[in-house]
């Protein structure tokens, strides 16, 4: 587990692993989210994604949190079906730039890494918050960690201010209407679905803060 104040490279494969369980576990679910606004297949890249990174993982240099994570996103760039492999490619391969040759970080490191996954993932994806999106998880959660951070809250506090900001987000997809991707040719009929990348971006963040700065 993670000291008081760093995240060590087990601490990441540790998360990566969780993520990958959890993905798996709710194939059927994001699947079910998917078909109801998108092509019925978001479950399904993102386990078989996921179960390539794990596949993956014994052959990364060790002790490189930063290699991991871009080993990751390329990974899901070269796996991953539809737009979620290169957004969450992009997203890890973003993580792993801020964290080149990192044996440990502290979460405020991982918080400006994040930062620029998340941007990354604008310019990809050219969305706005509002848009029906992952980014709708995603943004308020950058905001509350950054938010936690610098009004002295502790790392678990600010994980867990992160978690909740990002499940206000997905929630408040259900009545959006969707302005990006497959969701958006639904026009008025995306309203009343939850987005499914706001759903897995939320689980993301979520197997985060239940493997970092436990006790």
């Amino acid at each position: 587990m993670s000291s008081a104040s760093h995240i060590s490279y087990d601490d990441v494969v540790t998360w990566v692993g969780l993520l990958a369980e959890r993905l798996h576990a709710a194939r059927e679910y994001l699947t079910e989210l998917d078909s109801a606004i998108g092509d019925a297949d978001h479950g399904i890249n993102m386990d078989r994604g996921f179960t390539a990174v794990m596949a993956k993982l014994p052959t990364l240099p060790t002790g490189d949190i930063g290699a991991l994570l871009k080993g990751v996103g390329m990974t899901l760039v070269s796996t991953v079906g539809g737009a979620s492999g290169p957004l969450y490619g992009t997203f890890f391969l973003q993580l792993g730039g801020g964290t080149a040759g990192k044996a440990e970080i502290e979460l405020a490191e991982l918080a400006t890494a994040m930062d620029a996954g998340i941007a990354g993932i604008q310019r990809l994806g050219k969305a706005e918050p509002g848009d029906k999106t992952m980014l709708d998880a995603l943004l308020p959660a950058r905001d509350a960690l950054h938010g936690s951070l610098d009004g002295g809250g502790s790392p678990r506090e600010a994980l867990a201010a992160a978690v909740a900001a990002a499940e206000q987000g997905m929630v408040a997809t259900i009545p959006l209407v969707a302005r990006k991707g497959r969701a958006s040719y639904l026009g008025e009929r995306s309203a009343g679905h939850q987005d499914p990348g706001a759903t897995s971006s939320h689980l993301l963040l979520k197997a985060m803060a239940d493997t970092f700065f436990k006790a």
